[in-house]
């Protein structure tokens, strides 16, 4: 599969495939998947010569990223790119309070907490890497911050307003410390990409 090469700040950068993959449907998005269709699936993608994984904490309540944390275990680490997001942590609760129902099927009993704050994102990334198996992510992020998902304006300018006094320093760390490349945002809308860019030294935006 034909790749391409980006190093925006002369980091060594990442090389893509010009496929990837989103791991929500492993997540059980909308309907249950087994763990062995799961397994054959990922490994399909893998063989079929995809090395760009895209996952999140929200996918399955973590269980996409421990679905395809388990399908690369054993794979040399600099033959593919992960991608994983911040903006939620993840806190046990009883089964008949989990968040995502009619929307995630047969997943961990998790409610989903918003947290943009320099803590949240340390937070996040360690839980990440531990479900994932790996040392480092190469892209990290920001997750739904957008009007979509925060139903008003004030929420929104709040939560923003914490990624940039908070996370967005977390993001910052973890790039010049190796342990991502690359921070961003993935979101649902255009505006906060531009308002964020216009802020901060994003590197990427992914608009779904």
């Amino acid at each position: 599969m034909k790749t391409r090469h980006w190093d925006r700040i002369g980091n060594g950068g990442l090389t893509f495939t010009e496929l990837g993959f989103g791991t929500a449907p492993v997540g059980n998005l909308y309907r249950a998947v087994n763990d062995a269709d799961a397994d054959a699936l990922l490994q399909l993608a893998w063989d079929s010569g995809v090395r760009y994984f895209d996952t999140a904490p929200l996918y399955g309540l973590g269980l996409s990223e421990s679905r395809l944390g388990r399908m690369l275990r054993g794979k040399p680490r600099d033959e593919y790119i992960i991608s994983t997001k911040i903006g939620r942590l993840l806190k046990a609760t009883t089964p008949d309070k989990r968040d995502g129902f009619g929307k995630w099927f047969d997943v961990p009993a998790r409610n989903e907490i918003y947290d943009y704050s320099y803590d949240g994102v340390m937070r996040s990334i360690e839980f990440s890497l531990e479900r994932l198996g790996t040392h480092r992510i190469d892209m990290l992020f920001a997750h739904d911050i957008d009007l979509a998902n925060h139903g008003s304006q004030d929420v929104l300018d709040a939560k923003l307003a914490e990624l940039m006094s908070g996370g967005y320093r977390a993001l910052s760390d973890l790039r010049d410390q190796g342990v991502i490349k690359a921070f961003g945002a993935g979101v649902n809308e255009w505006q906060p990409c531009q308002w964020l860019a216009e802020r901060g030294d994003f590197d990427i935006f992914l608009l779904a």
